[in-house]
């Protein structure tokens, strides 16, 4: 096995649950987002010794490929889907299942680009600059879909929580 070889699967095995969640929650399917990693790396593999950074790269791929699954006329989607595995359980060491399954919804309904925005802001702890270069867009991009990518989700967890607060009383 070449260095490059071992090197590729040192990073595959570091990396490839971080990648699947990340694309799972840029594209809101477990099979779309397994399909858009492999995408990635498999183009990342070819590129290995050209890239300076492999970890950049293949996050901006799977984000780019997981959009792309979000894209696909919904009859390419619908006729995929209705062979599908069940989604996998992953283990959930906050017991908080129930606020995870929520914003995961809430995330849901976000435009796929405003989505992808969210999830590398403030689940991948990007910068607005590195977010930007990672989509290939303006900075200016970045800042108006965060803005809205919050208001919306505020907008929903806030009339969940006056519904909630009815209720009590």
């Amino acid at each position: 096995m070449s260095d490059r070889e071992a090197d590729f699967r040192t990073f595959v095995a570091a990396r490839m649950e971080p990648l699947r969640g990340l694309a799972f929650l840029t594209c809101g399917d477990w099979q779309a987002a397994e399909d858009a990693v492999m995408s990635a790396l498999s183009k990342l593999y070819v590129k290995w010794n050209g890239i300076d950074n492999h970890d950049a790269y293949a996050r901006t791929a799977v984000v780019r490929a997981a959009i792309d699954e979000t894209r696909r006329p919904w009859w390419r989607r619908e006729r995929a889907h209705s062979h599908a595995m069940p989604d996998r359980t992953v283990p959930d060491g906050t017991h908080d299942v129930d606020d995870r399954l929520r914003m995961r919804e809430a995330l849901s309904h976000l435009p796929a680009r405003q989505r992808a925005v969210i999830v590398l802001r403030f689940l991948e702890g990007l910068s607005v600059q590195e977010t930007a270069m990672a989509l290939k867009c303006p900075e200016g991009t970045v800042k108006v879909y965060t803005s809205r990518g919050l208001d919306t989700l505020r907008q929903m967890f806030g009339t969940e929580l006056e519904a909630r607060h009815e209720a009590a009383f």
